[in-house]
């Protein structure tokens, strides 16, 4: 176990060895439903959408569940939502660009067609 001060690994101990910040059961810090870490959206989002915003989201996803393990709930919640948030956002303007291109392309294609008609 990390002491969830300073994060210095305390083992069994009740006390860390580097802060002396006591330790605090594990039930006080579980979660009453488990928190999502969003890893496969974070990497469909990567390899699929957008890689930048992926990027960042595997990132806080990976983060969950280390901090959850160290007793870190408020962090592991945070990295969670963030990593929410960086997937649709990666989704979101994948999407967006998707219909800008299929707009800007049939509105080539329609132009070229009249274009065509008009010189017959």
């Amino acid at each position: 176990m990390y002491c969830t001060k300073c994060g210095t690994e305390r083992g069994n101990a009740t006390v860390c060895p580097n802060c002396g910040h006591a330790a605090v059961a594990a039930q006080a810090y579980a979660p009453a439903a488990p928190i999502p870490n969003y890893l496969v959206q974070s990497l469909l989002v990567t390899f699929c959408c957008c890689m930048p915003f992926g990027i960042v989201a595997l990132i806080f996803a990976a983060q969950v569940n280390s901090k959850l393990a160290a007793g870190d709930v408020a962090g592991a919640q945070s990295a969670s939502k963030n990593a929410r948030m960086f997937c649709w956002i990666g989704f979101g303007l994948t999407l967006i660009l998707l219909i800008l291109s299929l707009a800007f392309n049939g509105a080539g294609i329609y132009q070229a067609i009249q274009e065509g008609a008009a010189n017959r």
